[in-house]
């Protein structure tokens, strides 16, 4: 018999909650050692933790690498423009609002009944200036103004991939007219050995944007295990040395490429178009286990 569609497990204050949403089976585990504190799992894989008591307080290494993008995308505390295709948890967006008071926000989820379970469990502060908009993560890209976001953050996985569409010199097209000049983006890229994606993916946003930076665990850049990276990217000087302290100095340390090692890294990987774009490697279940 499979689980049920609404249900809610345990005893005490905090209750696992486990609800079918669109993408899947979705569950929100409280963490046993903070009382507002959540983990959001899809059919069984980890995707964000929040906690509403301390939502500056990022947890997983992907999202703490993404908060230090966020913390070097303007000066500290000035309100941004962000706009984040992919919304889980809201963790990144509730990341902003609380760092970065004022800050406007617009969350792109195709999955309208996890951000409905999101809104009910984990509800967001009044005064959060945020507008989640459910669709596809390319069309509702389409609908931001040129110009507009000083942070664009893509974070979309359909069923531990990144769908195709989202892979492409195109979609690349589309960050950079909503970007305003000497914005940053900023792309979590999951692979493994041969890392055959991830090269292919710095190639193809080297080819749109003249600036780039990989964050990730050495253990991924050597092709030792399947893990995640943060690309960033922009049309201006990015804050590489910033960038280096604030991931050395991490829970989980990561290394920070960029220049010609970076490119050198790609290893002559030819930049994706829509035409040959495919979505990224499903990782293997020991990655869950």
């Amino acid at each position: 018999m499979g689980k049920p569609r609404n249900a809610r497990r345990g005893s005490g204050a905090a209750h696992v909650v486990v609800e079918a949403v669109d993408g899947g089976l979705a569950e929100l585990v409280p963490d046993r050692d903070r009382a507002r504190a959540w983990t959001l799992l899809i059919d069984g894989a980890p995707q964000s933790h929040v906690d509403l008591d301390d939502p500056a307080r990022l947890s997983f290494e992907y999202q703490r690498r993404f908060g230090h993008v966020v913390d070097l995308a303007a000066p500290a505390g000035k309100p941004i423009h962000a706009v984040h295709l992919g919304g889980g948890a809201l963790t990144l967006a509730r990341y902003v609002a609380a760092t970065r008071p004022r800050s406007t926000q617009q969350v792109v989820e195709r999955d309208a009944a996890l951000v409905r379970l999101v809104r009910r469990e984990l509800p967001l502060e009044p005064n959060a200036r945020i507008r989640v908009r459910c669709a596809d993560a390319r069309e509702g890209l389409r609908k931001v103004p040129d110009g507009w976001a000083d942070l664009i953050v893509a974070d979309v996985f359909s069923g531990a991939r990144t769908p195709a569409h989202l892979t492409s010199t195109e979609f690349l097209d589309e960050v950079r007219r909503a970007l305003r000049p000497g914005g940053l983006y900023a792309a979590n890229l999951a692979d493994g050995p041969p890392l055959a994606h991830l090269r292919g993916q710095i190639a193809t946003a080297a080819a749109r944007f003249p600036e780039l930076a990989l964050v990730a665990d050495p253990t991924v850049l050597r092709g030792k295990r399947f893990g995640n990276a943060v690309l960033v990217a922009s049309d201006a000087p990015l804050p590489v040395a910033e960038l280096t302290r604030k991931a050395a100095g991490d829970p989980h340390p990561g290394r920070v490429e960029h220049g010609r090692a970076l490119r050198d890294f790609t290893g002559g990987a030819a930049a994706v178009t829509d035409a040959a774009a495919v979505a990224s490697p499903a990782p293997p279940p020991s990655v869950f286990r």
